[in-house]
């Protein structure tokens, strides 16, 4: 339970990050292309590369430390930080094989539902 509550107050905080960087993006960049998702998903990554590196395998951070930053204000802030780092870790194994279809299989397979589940509520609700 305390891991839960950590994850949830840590989603909290980087769900609030996101909200801020998509309101400046919109008024800093406008909203004719993506910038607030692009920018949550580098900086995300950038920070979880940080985060792993420095705090979990220099400082063998503990579960409620790695639960706190990494699932919950990372994965409130973006998911795609895991997603990077799930791919680095399949690459750093040797796997690159491996890697390169999750990549590829997570991107394509996650776009084709999200059109399946436009068309099931366009079907469905309209």
């Amino acid at each position: 339970m305390r891991l839960l509550l950590l994850a949830v107050a840590g989603g909290a905080l980087g769900s609030g990050a996101r909200f801020l960087v998509n309101a400046g993006a919109a008024k800093w960049l406008g909203m004719a292309f993506p910038w607030a998702t692009m920018i949550v998903n580098i900086s995300g990554s950038f920070a979880m590369g940080l985060l792993v590196e420095y705090v979990m395998l220099r400082h063998n951070g503990s579960p409620e430390l790695r639960t706190f930053l990494a699932t919950g204000i990372l994965g409130g802030f973006t998911t795609f930080s895991a997603f990077s780092l799930d791919a680095a870790t399949l690459s750093d194994r040797g796997d690159f094989a491996l890697a390169a279809l999750y990549v590829i299989v997570s991107v394509a397979v996650s776009i084709a539902a999200l059109y399946a589940g436009i068309a099931i509520a366009r079907s469905q609700f309209s």
